[in-house]
């Protein structure tokens, strides 16, 4: 079977650097997203036998545990992600005031993009919540670098959206000579 159905002249794999991130149901990306950590699913294995069994075990799954995301940008004004992570702590807010168990958790997508800024792919990640929250990196008055902020999002599951179909790639015409 080929890489690419829609785009058989294609070979390369999808860059790594071109995608946005939306809480489900916004249309606007949140703001500033420079890295999102890698989706991770593992399912324990499970291994039984039988009395009469040969000395080898029979191995079937067992529980599914999803990994923690974690969502880095550079510090900037947005207020986005520490009013989300005080959802679930929100130190100083009163006796039974401290998380906010309606709204805590929030569906996440993560769209990948082609070179052409087309969607090529997209996960919904479902129920996430910041388990650690970081409002800036270390300071040093010796380094050259972003103050970056950074959230790591618990989530129950996430899956591949697959009504998000290749996209025809564009082919753009030469000026005339």
């Amino acid at each position: 079977m080929a890489q690419f159905s829609v785009n058989a002249q294609r070979f390369d794999p999808y860059k790594n650097f071109k995608f946005q991130v939306f809480w489900e149901g916004n249309t606007i990306p949140i703001a500033g997203v420079s890295k999102v950590s890698m989706l991770k699913r593992t399912t324990e294995v499970v291994k039984h036998r039988e009395g009469g069994d040969p000395s080898s075990s029979r191995k079937s799954p067992g529980r599914t545990d999803y990994e923690a995301i974690t969502l880095e940008r550079g510090v900037t004004h947005d207020k986005e992600f520490e009013q989300w992570a005080n959802k679930v702590w929100n130190f100083g807010a009163g006796l039974g005031k401290e998380v906010s168990l309606k709204d805590f958790r929030k569906n996440v997508i993560i769209k990948l993009y082609n070179e052409a800024g087309q969607v090529a792919i997209s996960y919904k990640v479902y129920r996430c919540w910041i388990s650690e929250f970081q409002p800036m990196a270390d300071l040093d008055a010796n380094a050259n670098a972003v103050l970056i902020q950074h959230i790591k999002l618990e989530n129950e599951g996430w899956e591949r959206d697959y009504d998000v179909a290749e996209p025809a790639e564009i082919t753009f015409n030469e000026p005339p000579a």
